[in-house]
Order: C-alpha cells, then sequence, then structure tokens
C-alpha cells in the first residue's frame, strides 16, 4: 500500500475481515485512502466491494481488524461517522411515493440541518443536479438519469466529508454516467473523498487510485498508471482475417494467458518473459499454416491489468487445491 501518513488518509484498515460462516467476503484486507481523491473498488460480482463499503461506514461489524474513517474508529464510534459521511447505494433507496421536493425535504430533516441551511443547500442541490423541473415530480416516476442526480444530491445534502458510492451508476446511460463523474470531481475540488464501487473500466479509469478485489481478497491496488505499470504479462493487438481461429489456437499455446476479441482484432496477453512476443507468435502461427494480418505490442489497458489479476489469483486457488 501506498506510504501516506495517517493524518493525509480519510480511511485507514488493516486487516479487515468478513465472515459469514460459509462464505469469507472479505479477507484480510489492507486499505489506504488518501484524501480530496476519488477511490476505486474494482472487482467482479460477489467481490467483497459492498461488504467492506458497509464495514467502513459502520453498517456491519468486522470478524477481525482495525478500521479508522476520519479520525474515528469503527465500529465504536460509527454514530459519529454517520454525520460525516453519505451513502449512495446501487439501488434507489429514497421514498418512490414521495415528490423531489419532499424527499429532498425529508433527508434534510434526518441530518438535522437547520431551517437556515435548509433555505440555501437545497436550492443549491436542486440546481447543481438540475431537478428544477422535477421537484413536484414523485421520485418513482424519474428516469434512471433523474433519480441517480437525485440520490446523489440527498447524499451529499449535509456536505459529507467522505463519500460511499456503491455501483452507483449500474443501471445509467453513458452520457448520465459521464455527467455524474463530472459532477463528483466538482465534489473532490471541493474537499469531498469519495471511495466509489465499479465495474465499468472506463470509471475506474478515472479515479485516483484503484484496489482490484477477488473473492475478499485485494490482488492489486495503485493508481491506473501504476497498474498497468506493473502488469505480471505482455500484450499484443493481433490482426487476422479469421479471428475466432486463431483465438482458438493461441489459446492452446502455454505462453498465452488469454485472448479477447474485439472487433475483428484479438488483445492477447502473453507471458511478461518472453525477449519478443511479436516474433514468437508470429512463428508459432506461421509453423502451423496459419496466417496474421498484423502483431504488435501495446500498453496494457486497466482491463488487462483486471484480468491479469484476476488470472493470477485463479491459478493460485487451483494450484493450492
Amino acid at each position: 500500500m501506498p506510504d501516506t501518513a495517517p493524518s493525509q488518509l480519510a480511511i485507514q484498515a488493516r486487516g479487515l475481515t468478513k465472515d459469514f460462516g460459509n462464505v469469507v467476503a472479505v479477507n484480510d484486507l489492507d486499505l489506504d485512502v488518501p484524501r480530496e481523491r476519488i477511490y476505486g473498488f474494482l472487482g467482479p460480482n460477489g467481490s467483497g466491494k459492498s461488504t467492506c463499503i458497509r464495514m467502513l461506514c459502520g453498517l456491519l461489524t468486522p470478524t477481525a481488524g482495525d478500521i479508522n474513517v476520519l479520525g474515528l474508529e469503527i465500529p465504536r464510534q460509527a454514530e459519529t461517522l454517520r454525520r460525516k459521511v453519505g451513502y449512495m447505494t446501487q439501488k434507489f433507496s429514497l421514498f418512490e411515493d414521495l415528490t423531489v421536493s419532499e424527499n429532498l425535504a425529508f433527508i434534510a430533516n434526518i441530518y438535522t440541518l437547520t431551517r437556515a441551511e435548509q433555505r440555501t443547500r437545497i436550492p443549491a442541490a436542486v440546481e447543481r443536479y438540475e431537478l428544477g423541473r422535477l421537484l413536484k415530480q414523485r421520485a418513482g416516476t424519474l428516469s434512471g438519469g433523474q433519480k441517480q442526480r437525485l440520490a446523489l444530491a440527498a447524499a451529499t445534502l449535509h456536505e459529507p466529508e467522505l463519500l460511499f458510492l456503491d455501483e452507483p451508476t449500474s443501471a445509467v446511460d453513458p452520457e448520465n454516467r459521464r455527467a455524474f463523474w463530472e459532477s463528483l470531481f466538482d465534489l473532490i475540488a471541493e474537499g469531498t473523498t469519495i471511495l466509489v464501487s465499479t465495474h465499468y473500466m472506463d470509471e475506474a479509469e478515472r479515479c485516483h487510485a484503484l484496489a482490484i478485489l477477488d473473492r475478499g481478497l485485494l490482488v492489486a491496488a495503485g493508481s491506473p498508471g501504476q497498474l498497468a505499470a506493473g502488469i505480471e504479462a505482455s500484450v499484443l493487438v493481433v490482426e487476422s482475417a479469421e479471428p475466432r481461429k486463431i483465438a482458438r489456437f493461441l489459446e492452446a499455446q502455454d505462453f498465452v494467458h488469454s485472448t479477447a476479441q474485439i472487433g475483428n482484432t484479438l488483445r492477447v496477453m502473453v507471458d511478461l518473459d518472453i525477449p519478443d512476443p511479436v516474433q514468437l507468435t508470429n512463428e508459432t502461427v506461421m509453423t502451423h499454416g496459419l496466417n496474421l494480418d498484423g502483431c504488435e505490442k501495446v500498453q496494457p489497458s486497466l482491463e488487462d491489468v483486471f484480468v491479469a489479476a484476476t488470472q493470477a489469483r485463479k491459478a493460485a486457488r487451483e494450484t493450492a487445491a
């Protein structure tokens, strides 16, 4: 993990574990989240992202481990923490039978905002998240993007220091996802720290730093650039008129980790220690009477990092078994 002074961290966790008896959802996780940054949890369904967020914000008691959030010991000081954080769940959790205006007023009262604070913050949130034309509309009739904007307005109404977002864009179109992320960077510029879980690679690339989780274990951590630079594989782009045939052939080779087809090209991960992976790939294909239209080594993407990290974890499990 990064060597960061505790005073510069919004979240610090050591040995964080949650054992439900039949499954260990989070297993011995160490985590450092710097202040005023967007920190991402990236992982497949069931990797422990939501469980970890619920422990960090004091909603779920860990089986083991130490948690410090905004200088508070969690879960012992969870009640104090709740006034300092916002939490936006994957599923829309506001009242669908109330109007937008009524929902915002209700949340303001939940956070015990004074009348003076409500008179300034609610109109400011309505303007920022473009809710003006929706104030009298029931929340249950809003579109996915509109619900998302309302949920973010509600989660930030009390101006939290730390915002937890659990897969907040899973049911939103690309245009609204893009606008949502621009709003997050506005919050960062104002001093908020954000922890967001996602399974979208384009969103993960927007984060200042990431933790990749797989079956409750931390398998990689760092900035997107650091993760790409540290990948345990070389990445090739292969062009062929018969991509499926070439993919099946390459996947049978010992030096190939994986292939993924994108249009008529293949993205191929191979052993990192091969001196000239392009030459080896070309020679191996030609030796078996096949042809490539092109083959070149490229910079790894975050998706490549994710695949390499989770495959390495899978191989370790199979070896242990």
